[in-house]
């Protein structure tokens, strides 16, 4: 897969108040730089046009990585959007992950408790973006369950696990996973060395890149995104894109 390609996103389903996507990976969700290049929200504010036209705001429930793929969660309207602001923070809404991480843990099911910072507060980091587990944190917690142990050729383990984060930190899943010595394929900040992360920019994806971290972006996916409002349950489901589905396939044939 081309972490470059621009790949329009997918309704998943649409209410009078939400829009459920499916935003594949590679697709950047808000405009970095003027003349940049095609992002969810261009393509959301096209959609909902006449919403905006007609009082409406566009606004996201929840936020994903570029590399990340999976449900994404539009409000429509200002009141939707601070329901399920008020949800949120209410513990109303509930999301789950899907990753593949290097090796086999030995539990099958976790809870991690780390508060996270960005790494640069407290040491030197060549990447301003990169989080670590720290006391000085936010406080974060993500619940993990195993749901396959796999292998490919040349002994290379690999994961299948189910996420559940119960708070909203930036990079939340991938600092923890790593955090316990399970760090996500295809990581370029925290799966082996921060180093790929500034290659990749330099140079993209070349085949010493790929040995090491098998996939080029990370095996992360916003499974499902489940959300209780207005007396109501809302549940939005994504399956596994081609790129995890595949290296599964391979693994199980």
């Amino acid at each position: 897969m081309n972490t470059e390609n621009q790949a329009e996103f997918e309704i998943l389903d649409e209410t009078e108040d939400f829009l459920a996507v499916h935003k594949p990976a590679g697709l950047l969700v808000h405009p970095t730089k003027p003349g940049g290049p095609r992002t969810l929200w261009d393509g959301l504010c096209e959609l909902l046009g006449y919403e905006l036209a007609t009082g409406g705001r566009v606004s996201l429930v929840n936020r994903l990585d570029r590399e990340t793929s999976g449900v994404l969660l539009v409000a429509k309207n200002a009141r939707a959007a601070r329901a399920a602001g008020m949800a949120m923070q209410q513990g109303g809404v509930r999301k789950e992950y899907v990753a593949l991480v290097f090796g086999w843990p030995a539990w099958d099911e976790e809870i991690v408790d780390g508060p996270i910072l960005r790494l640069g507060k407290v040491a030197s980091s060549a990447v301003w973006l990169e989080r670590t587990v720290h006391p000085l944190g936010a406080p974060a917690m993500t619940r993990f369950r195993v749901e396959k142990r796999l292998s490919l050729p040349q002994d290379r383990r690999f994961s299948v696990l189910r996420a559940r984060p119960e708070t909203g930190r930036t990079h939340q899943i991938r600092v923890h996973l790593a955090s316990v010595g399970f760090p996500i394929l295809g990581d370029k900040i925290y799966a082996r060395g921060n180093h790929h992360y500034l290659d990749f920019i330099d140079r993209g994806w070349v085949e010493a890149m790929a040995a090491e971290l098998w996939l080029p972006r990370h095996a992360l996916h916003s499974a499902r995104l489940c959300l209780k409002l207005y007396g109501q349950e809302f549940d939005w489901s994504s399956p596994l894109p081609g790129d995890m589905a595949g290296l599964i396939e391979s693994a199980e044939a």
